[in-house]
């Protein structure tokens, strides 16, 4: 009886201390416990729905104001325990008409953000204002380090084990197979010492490089060989120079296609706005940047990455606000910019003449036929070749779009009884002339 009383209160002590490290090492457990209190006595003291007004504040006030963050407006985190519910229903529904009669905290605010006009939303009920309020008194959420993250001693795997102490095992391993398999020739060696077995001797033998200069056919065969293989490779290694395919060089502030054109589906132009009019399709000024992230500071939790993480996101935009001078306290330009210095990937020799506008406007042609999948690249890079036959196949197979265009319009005719086609290909309507593209 006493070795199961003694079972028993093991196994109890193993069952506690399982449930100890899960509860307290566990940041998803915890995390979530943490959250559920807080929404649920937001929900208590405010009267209001955190679902309903989370959907409110997102359609209504997230273009100027953030719950933790200044912002045009001012952060709404303890606006419910800064002033009165009353007044925070007359400001939300009409702050114009509140400035105007004089009121002392409406005139206040008004002043310290700029005399910046808040929207009026007549339309919104008590309830309305009291879900909103019940959102943005929402604690702020501290950051936990998920679980299977990176340790100390290198990268894990996603299960919590280091890769170097995967490498270290794996080492371990191979030099303990060395062993025995020196320990099982000495032991075989013995054996056969044992039981008076002789061991053949490893007969004489000409050299293998001297049975190979002695044969003079195998000398010449080997020598062309040789030859021939050193110039393809030296051509090829020519016909390389100055082709960059696959470059992929880190920028100052690192940009995510694949998060803004491909998660976001913000168009190509309108970052690269001089495409459709100029030769060159641009660098984007960082004000085109600032339309955005002016308001967005940081991003959602859903936008980190297996090789980026949410910080890691925040931190460039932190990279461009110095650049262009931005301070999120103040709400305003410092003045202060510093140059940021892109690295430019796609480079044509001096001697190639290209246009974006031709291509873009007038042919249609879409930026992922020269760029490539932009949308699904975390990391820019040159996705053609761009070489001179690249170009020259391109105007081979690819069709004029003739319709609706006056200018191809007036030649399509007289071209297509040239060539008997009733599709022109850029080759056939002079894509191939030496002057188009060198000048």
């Amino acid at each position: 009886m006493k070795q199961v009383k003694h079972r028993n209160s093991a196994s109890k002590i193993l069952i506690l201390g399982t449930v100890f490290l899960f509860t307290f090492f566990n940041p998803v457990f915890g995390q979530d416990e943490v959250a559920a209190d807080a929404v649920v006595a937001t929900e208590a003291s405010s009267g209001g729905d955190v679902a309903k007004g989370e959907e409110l504040f997102k359609s209504l006030c997230a273009a100027c104001h953030k719950r933790y963050k200044k912002m045009t407006g001012p952060a709404l985190f303890g606006v419910a325990d800064k002033y009165e519910r009353e007044w925070l229903y007359s400001w939300i529904k009409n702050s114009a008409a509140m400035i105007a009669s004089g009121d002392a905290q409406a005139v206040a605010i008004f002043e310290e953000y700029n005399k910046t006009a808040m929207n009026a939303f007549p339309q919104l009920t008590n309830t309305d204002i009291d879900n909103i309020l019940a959102y943005v008194m929402v604690p702020k959420a501290e950051p936990v380090a998920a679980a299977g993250g990176a340790v100390a001693g290198g990268e894990t795997d996603g299960s919590g084990i280091s890769a170097n102490v995967l490498l270290a095992i794996l080492a371990l391993v191979f030099l303990m197979l060395m062993v025995v398999l020196f320990l099982v020739n000495n032991t075989l060696r013995r054996f056969a010492e044992a039981n008076n077995i002789e061991l053949p001797d490893s007969e004489s033998k000409t050299p293998i490089w001297k049975a190979f200069v002695q044969n003079q056919f195998l000398v010449l065969v080997t020598a062309i060989l040789l030859l021939l293989a050193s110039g393809y490779f030296v051509y090829g290694y020519f016909m390389q120079v100055g082709v960059d395919q696959g470059y992929a060089p880190i920028q100052p502030i690192h940009y995510s296609h694949k998060i803004h054109a491909g998660d976001n589906k913000i168009e190509c132009k309108y970052c690269h706005s001089s495409a459709r009019v100029s030769k060159t399709s641009g660098i984007p000024s960082l004000n085109v940047c600032m339309n955005c992230h002016k308001s967005i500071s940081e991003v959602a939790d859903a936008t980190a990455t297996a090789e980026h993480s949410k910080e890691f996101y925040d931190g460039e935009i932190q990279k461009l606000y110095k650049a262009v001078g931005w301070d999120e306290e103040t709400q305003k330009y410092t003045g202060e910019t510093e140059p940021v210095k892109w690295v430019r990937i796609h480079n044509l020799p001096d001697f190639a003449y290209f246009n974006h506008s031709q291509h873009v406007s007038v042919a249609g042609v879409e930026c992922q036929k020269c760029h490539g999948p932009v949308e699904e690249m975390e990391v820019m890079y040159q996705h053609a070749p761009l070489t001179m036959g690249w170009c020259i196949n391109c105007h081979r197979e690819t069709n004029v779009k003739v319709a609706d265009n006056k200018y191809y319009e007036k030649i399509h005719k007289e071209l297509s009884k040239k060539y008997g086609v009733d599709q022109l290909t850029a080759a056939q309507m002079g894509g191939l002339e030496c002057g188009k593209c060198h000048y």
